[in-house]
């Protein structure tokens, strides 16, 4: 076996990389035209308004009140995971399964890929992935692997879903539903065009996971993790060489199907299964979080979460003490998860401030007023994205952008459905590795993987995903 190489890396940390952005945002502000007024209401891209220090200096705090269900979300699953922990179940359980796999390993990668995606394209799931981080950083290290692999597995998974939203509600369903009256778009086409971008997007991303995960797990010194990263990897998820008798006992077998049975139901009650016309949750589920089944958000999976906790403590015979203690351990273990994701909430807290969002897509619709018809898909792609880095949220985005994008697309004789899953393509690519999305710098937190490292190994996989989706884009604005 190769020696594993000393890699350095003077990187910023995520905390400096957002603040950075939010500053550079608050001096761009003062650049700009600045905006006009009729009364209390702006005129749609006459300019911005200039941010005052304290509208910098507030923003990653107000960031805060943006982020607060979610980072309720994060807590209270950072004590589920101490109480598991503390079993010692999953870490058997990801040895034996380990140990199963003997030589297949990488088998697990385009599976578990594939599931993701699926979640993402149907109801947009990207935050709600960040529990799963450490989970498969565990799982990827104890198979020979690193926890870029298992970072990637989940973030390409579950964006490539994103990126090619089917019936996702908060994607595709926001952008249709902000559509002006009149304006007519064929949901079946979307559907057809979504498909392909999120197919054509996986299968890149699963080649580009599988390449790194081989070479990784033929030599550790291959990795692209810094040697300050290799050593956090190690401390969090490193163990010892997997015993040959390694077996669950009974207690343990059970806790982990309660463990399971936690997820699998965080994940049925998010999908929004009214949009599809499935009431068969409505009447009987909401007894226990005040919501049913389909109508859940962060605070009633938070609120699972914990009732989880507890039950799997009684199993386990946790007293009291030991429960309590054991999940504010757990608690205190995602606070800087939680503040990365809060501070990053501050970009678009500012952009809103500003009126710069407004400035940016009124401005980027009338440069698109004047291209050519082969160029109108790449170009709005790329406004697309410089605006999502701006505004990540992809319901936030249909909400500004679809209102004059699509009515424009119309008029100039191009394809609806095709402009519209560009915003959605260009926001879900973005949200493959900005800054400013909660997701990621989360989630890479919790998996020890620095945000410079993640941009340097995603780069290429990234820029493959645009250039394909800008010739699918193209070729469906000209042929639909």
């Amino acid at each position: 076996m190769a020696k594993r190489k000393k890699k350095f890396s003077l990187a910023l940390s995520s905390f400096s990389i957002i603040l950075l952005l939010i500053f550079m945002l608050g001096i761009l502000s003062h650049l700009l035209p600045k905006a006009k007024f009729v009364g209390d209401v702006i005129v749609n891209g006459s300019g911005v308004v200039g941010a005052k220090l304290s509208d910098i200096l507030l923003s990653p705090i107000l960031g805060f009140g943006d982020a607060v269900d979610v980072g309720i979300f994060i807590m209270i699953l950072g004590g589920l995971l101490a109480v598991i922990n503390s079993t010692d179940a999953l870490e058997t359980g990801i040895q034996v399964l380990v140990k199963k796999l003997k030589g297949n390993e990488l088998a697990l990668i385009p599976i578990l890929m594939f599931i993701f995606s699926v979640c993402g394209t149907t109801y947009g799931m990207l935050e709600e992935t960040v529990g799963f981080y450490a989970l498969l950083a565990a799982t990827m290290v104890a198979a020979g692997m690193d926890t870029i692999v298992a970072s990637a597995i989940v973030l390409l998974g579950a964006g490539s879903g994103c990126l090619g939203s089917t019936i996702n509600p908060f994607a595709v369903g926001a952008a249709v539903a902000a559509l002006p009256e009149g304006t007519v778009v064929n949901q079946g086409i979307i559907i057809f065009i979504g498909t392909l971008l999120w197919l054509s997007t996986l299968a890149i991303s699963i080649y580009f996971v599988m390449k790194y995960a081989r070479k990784v797990k033929a030599d550790k010194g291959s990795t692209i993790l810094s040697l300050r990263e290799q050593q956090k990897m190690e401390k969090k998820y490193g163990k010892e060489k997997i015993a040959d008798d390694v077996a669950l006992n009974s207690k343990q077998k059970l806790t982990l199907i309660l463990f399971g049975l936690t997820f699998l139901v965080m994940i049925i009650g998010f999908i929004p299964w009214g949009d599809f016309g499935v009431t068969f949750f409505d009447s009987w589920t909401g007894w226990l979080t005040g919501s049913s089944l389909g109508n859940w958000w962060f605070n009633e999976a938070a609120l699972w979460f914990l009732i989880m906790a507890v039950i799997i403590g009684i199993v386990n015979g946790f007293g009291e003490k030991k429960f309590v203690d054991t999940f504010i351990d757990g608690a205190d273990d995602m606070i800087g998860v939680i503040l990365i994701i809060a501070v990053a909430r501050g970009a678009s807290v500012l952009m809103q401030t500003t009126h710069l969002d407004n400035y940016i897509i009124y401005n980027a619709a009338e440069l698109l007023r004047d291209v050519p018809g082969f160029l109108f898909a790449p170009f709005n792609y790329i406004i697309h994205i410089i605006l999502s880095v701006l505004v990540p949220s992809s319901s936030g985005l249909a909400t500004l952008s679809a209102p004059i994008i699509g009515p424009l697309a119309a008029q100039l004789g191009h394809n609806v459905e095709a402009t519209v899953m560009t915003l959605v393509a260009a926001n879900g690519l973005v949200n493959l590795i900005t800054p400013t999305c909660g997701a990621i710098m989360g989630g890479l937190a919790l998996a020890k993987v620095e945000y410079g490292t993640w941009v340097k190994w995603a780069g290429k996989v990234v820029l493959t995903i645009a250039i394909t989706n800008i010739l699918l884009l193209t070729l469906f604005t000209l042929v639909f």
